[in-house]
């Protein structure tokens, strides 16, 4: 059966730059794997995609003509019911057959096959065997290009009429031509009002030749490249791109380098078919606004890749990725330099005029601010955060770490009501940081500012300082303390007020900045400001954090025993995980650990099946087997071994001290009933595995590693 290469292309109108990438991916994914389905290709062919502003394209290698036929066993009905006494087909088989387009001939190579264990006859069917014709690529790629189509992460589809004037189709964008190539043969299929043919269209502009007639599968990107000027596969034009920028940096002589942005990167590839970077200039005087300020301008409105120095500092250089290759470029530079300069002038009013009235004087403008209709304004949250952070401020530096803290907190929220943030809500805290240095606020109140968001997202840096540190948690404790008292909690994957990035925000900082602060004080703190929390609610955000954590560790590539068995203890000093994790996996590794974890698992086992609380006391007078005796003896010198180390904070050495109790415990589960009728000894028994049991637990929770 014959193999050629597959070429399927769908010329539309300009498609959405953000979903370009996505939309080309899964375009040409899905159309692989349905032809595959379908027996059509195999795994070993490659599906290869293809998607530019105007097209979205599949290469797909070795498809077949038509697909093998396939044997097929198609169950028909009981015996009982299909041949009579005399083992004739009945009426009902016979029209079973008639639909199958057989008829009673067959009937003789019927399989029968037993569906039960009764070997009576009575649970037998009849079988039809036959062969399913294999699809032809016509009907299969039919298929495959609507389920292809109809399975596209499109945001928002259009609707509009056909050529007709009649019927109405929905897509992305209006579709305009098919391409279906199988080697040089037409596959003659349709879809959106669309019949295949070879023709394609190239660059709206620099195309030679209009429409372009494809020769084949294989040339189709060589030939969309030498005829239309079109780079079709997406990746190709982004590494294109790339190397353009690199290149145009350099040529500028100053040891100059394009911003690095990857989002940005996609988004102007699926803006441009024939890519062609350019340098611009803007008027040096800009660059007394924030770069921050410049940057964001040209990259959000103009698709722009500003250029830094070899200190990261902005130039007042850019790059232009024209879709255009004039012999003479001026013009096109020109243009871009005319249309940035308004963006930049706007950028320096906002900067001049914010500038004008301090953030201290903004502060009761956040009154009419709504923050959360049931939690107040942000004047009322920006107080709140205060209170907490000079709360946590205190424990952790004193009234001078408190009093900055409270400051910074205070003013964290005013440049909510600048015109800079209004206009560029990403610059929130970056550009309080820049009008409070002009206030004239200390720097560590300023970095504070622009650094109580952070980290905004996975891998994010931490805030710098001290001070920083207290605001950033204040602000999202105060956020989860709020939502939760409120009952606004994440439910599967939504999660509109960012809640899961708070708490890891809070975790990564306990934990990288090794504060010395518990995560009850810290939640007991953030409660204040709003008179208590609920018992559940307070319960529900202890085990949402914890939850997070444990996710967080998983992720770090600690084992889910390791995880389990610090976690579970709730350990409250969240600095301690990463010795407390360290320590978990040294004593793995000892030959001791299984028996003991088996062992505290055991402990476990009995005291939670006792009435009532195990004293952890021994009564020494009572100890009547030399096991129980020699247990006790280890334990009086283990424990305090193992107590002193966990004091110092060395859980290494506090966990490994345990091995020695091995051999005693062993023994005495060997030779010792705990569960005695004298209540006295059952009691002293019981206070003895309640003393072993917290001996064994401080750093973790053994019995998680017992498999």
């Amino acid at each position: 059966m014959s193999s050629q290469n597959l070429l399927v292309e769908l010329f539309v109108e300009e498609l959405p730059p953000k979903v370009l990438k996505t939309l080309g991916e899964a375009f040409a994914q899905s159309l692989g794997l349905s032809l595959k389905t379908q027996g059509l290709c195999s795994d070993a062919s490659v599906v290869t995609p293809y998607a530019s502003p105007r097209r979205l394209a599949a290469h797909v290698t070795t498809v077949s003509a038509r697909a093998a036929d396939k044997a097929m066993m198609q169950k028909l009905m009981p015996v009982a019911v299909g041949l009579d006494a005399a083992g004739n087909a009945t009426p009902a088989l016979l029209k079973k057959l008639i639909a199958l387009g057989a008829d009673a001939s067959v009937v003789p190579q019927l399989r029968r096959q037993s569906e039960g264990k009764s070997g009576d006859g009575k649970a037998e069917a009849l079988y039809f065997d036959s062969m399913a014709r294999g699809a032809t690529l016509t009907e299969g790629l039919q298929k495959a290009l609507e389920a292809a189509l109809a399975a596209l992460p499109i945001p928002k589809v259009m609707s509009y009429q056909l050529a007709d004037g009649w019927s109405t189709v929905n897509f992305v964008r209006p579709a305009h031509g098919l391409v279906a190539l199988h080697g040089a043969d037409v596959v003659p299929i349709s879809v959106l009002g669309l019949r295949a043919g070879r023709e394609t269209h190239g660059h709206r502009f620099e195309a030679s030749v209009d429409p372009i007639v494809l020769k084949d599968a294989d040339g189709y990107a060589q030939q969309l490249a030498d005829e239309g000027a079109v780079i079709a596969s997406f990746a190709a034009r982004r590494v294109e791109i790339a190397r353009q920028l690199a290149a145009a940096a350099a040529r500028d002589g100053a040891n100059l380098k394009p911003i690095e942005d990857e989002a940005l990167l996609d988004e102007v590839t699926a803006l441009v078919e024939r890519p062609n970077v350019l340098i611009g200039q803007f008027e040096a005087a800009y660059l007394e606004v924030p770069q921050e300020c410049l940057i964001l301008t040209m990259k959000a409105n103009q698709k722009y890749f500003p250029l830094l120095d070899s200190a990261g500092k902005l130039t007042n250089k850019f790059l232009i990725v024209s879709n255009i290759r004039p012999a003479d470029a001026s013009a096109v530079i020109g243009g871009n330099e005319r249309v940035v300069r308004p963006r930049l002038a706007d950028a320096k009013f906002f900067f001049d005029q914010d500038r004008k009235k301090s953030l201290a004087d903004r502060i009761p403008g956040l009154e009419k601010v709504v923050y959360h209709n049931r939690l107040g304004t942000q004047g009322k949250r920006s107080r709140r955060v205060a209170d907490i952070a000079r709360d946590i401020g205190h424990r952790l530096g004193g009234e001078v770490l408190a009093r900055q803290t409270e400051q910074a907190a205070l003013l964290s929220k005013a440049d909510l009501l600048t015109d800079m943030v209004g206009e560029f809500p990403e610059l929130q805290g970056i550009m309080g940081r820049y009008y409070a240095l002009h206030d004239g606020e200390p720097a560590e109140i300023a970095v504070a500012i622009e650094d109580h968001y952070k980290p905004r997202f996975a891998g994010d840096s931490l805030p710098r300082g001290r001070v920083s540190i207290v605001v950033a948690l204040a602000d999202k404790l105060e956020t989860l303390v709020g939502l939760f008292g409120i009952d606004q909690v994440p439910t599967g994957d939504k999660d509109p007020f960012a809640l899961r990035r708070h708490a890891l925000g809070i975790i990564r900082m306990l934990i990288e900045g090794d504060i010395d602060l518990e995560l009850d004080q810290c939640i007991r703190y953030a409660e204040r400001p709003f008179k208590g929390l609920a018992g559940e609610s307070y319960a529900a955000l202890v085990e949402f954090i914890f939850d997070r954590l444990t996710n967080l560790l998983r992720e770090q590539g600690y084992s889910a025993q390791e995880v389990d068995a610090v976690v579970s203890l709730r350990p409250q000093r969240l600095g301690d995980i990463p010795k407390r994790l360290a320590a978990v996996r040294a004593f793995a590794m000892l030959p001791e650990a299984i028996s003991l974890a088996a062992a505290n698992k055991r402990i476990g086992n009995i005291l939670r099946k006792v009435e009532g609380y195990v004293v952890a006391i021994v009564d020494v007078a009572l100890l009547k087997e030399p096991a129980e005796t020699a247990l006790n003896a280890a334990l009086m010198q283990v424990k305090p071994q193992a107590e002193a180390a966990f004091a110092h904070g060395d859980y290494t050495a506090s966990l490994q001290s345990l091995a020695a109790l091995k051999t005693p415990v062993d023994n005495f589960f060997n030779e010792v009933m705990v569960n005695v009728e004298d209540p006295q000894l059952r009691a002293n028994r019981l206070g003895l595995l309640a003393t072993l049991h917290q001996a064994m637990n401080q750093v973790a929770d053994l019995s998680r590693l017992s498999t």
